[in-house]
């Protein structure tokens, strides 16, 4: 079993979180191979409320991002997950869940109403997300966009992500 920490990310990691993101979505089936530039912008923009890095054996093995989203057009306290990314040598031993899992709590933390993504459902369902008929994202299939929410209830409306998604579509 690892040995995994879970800390927030450091400047001197950024290099290797890109590095991650890039073998984590090489020849993934939802991927378009910007979602290490995504993880740039948002941090150029302040907008990674969220960063958390897994440390294994003394090295970034993992990364997980969370920025602020709005529905309906407000500003509303809940939050994005993503991306997500793992090095593919470590994949399936925990370290993605350990990341989601502390990104949540943190999200928590902080007065997070609750969390949206787009992701495969499969892999999601397990940390307690689900589709929605109250809030909705257009441009993803439906059974791909999933939330979370934290005791505030979903609010009604499309849910607008960071611009830096957009640019990085």
């Amino acid at each position: 079993m690892l040995q995994i920490e879970i800390r927030d990310e450091l400047p001197e990691d950024y290099e290797q979180i890109t590095q991650i993101t890039i073998a984590a979505f090489t020849n993934h089936p939802y991927s378009n191979c910007r979602e290490y530039i995504l993880v740039e912008k948002l941090r150029e923009k302040k907008s990674l409320t969220v960063s958390l890095v897994a440390i294994v054996n003394g090295e970034v093995a993992g990364h997980v991002a969370f920025s602020p989203v709005q529905v309906a057009g407000i500003a509303c306290n809940w939050y994005s997950v993503g991306p997500l990314s793992v090095k593919p040598e470590l994949q399936k031993q925990g370290i993605g869940s350990a990341l989601m899992r502390a990104g949540m709590e943190k999200i928590k933390g902080i007065g997070g109403q609750g969390c949206v993504l787009v992701g495969d459902p499969l892999y999601y369902v397990r940390f307690g997300y689900h589709n929605s008929d109250i809030m909705t994202f257009p441009h993803a299939p439906k059974e791909n966009f999933m939330i979370i929410e934290f005791g505030g209830g979903e609010i009604p409306g499309e849910v607008d992500f960071d611009a830096a998604f957009a640019e990085c579509a």
